[in-house]
């Protein structure tokens, strides 16, 4: 049997109620990591980005290859956000099931002197208080156009 899927606004901790029960303290747990990971990306702190996913973490933006291992997200990441002024991870809706939390957002950021806004969905898996695997669902090619990017410019964009 499928296990309740359980939804909050980002930052507080599930209430109880008839219809969806208390969170778990795993589930308070994953959001907590999850919450300190987006205010990362909205701070552009690169190193903690990094320092909150798992040693051997991956991120992977399903449409490229993933990135693996701490120290390659960090220079995935760094050179990702180079030029980036201004990032605000814009949460639509969160929703955790044991310690997959899911994130629904619109990505709104300035790199150089333009603007871009991009929905996302991103499904993090969190264990031992990081970040073991985050899938990313976006559409490439409208994030390469919002920054102003062609495809084979951009090799942190690659994989």
């Amino acid at each position: 049997m499928m296990k309740t899927l359980k939804t909050a606004a980002f930052g507080l901790l599930l209430a109880s109620s008839p219809q969806v029960g208390a969170a778990s303290d795993e589930e308070a747990n994953a959001l907590d990591v999850a919450n300190q990971m987006v205010q990362a990306w909205n701070d552009l702190d690169v190193d903690r980005i990094a320092d909150l996913f798992a040693e051997d973490g991956v991120l992977h933006s399903v449409m490229i290859d993933p990135i693996q291992g701490r120290d390659n997200l960090h220079a995935h990441i760094g050179a990702v956000l180079k030029g980036a002024s201004r990032l605000e991870l814009n949460l639509k809706n969160v929703a955790v099931n044991g310690n997959v939390v899911f994130l629904e957002r619109v990505d709104d950021f300035n790199i150089g002197d333009l603007h871009g806004a991009v929905p996302v969905v991103g499904v993090l898996v969190i264990k031992d208080g990081h970040v073991q695997e985050w899938r990313e669902y976006y559409d490439r090619s409208q994030l390469l156009s919002q920054m102003g990017v062609k495809e084979i410019d951009s090799p942190a964009l690659k994989h």
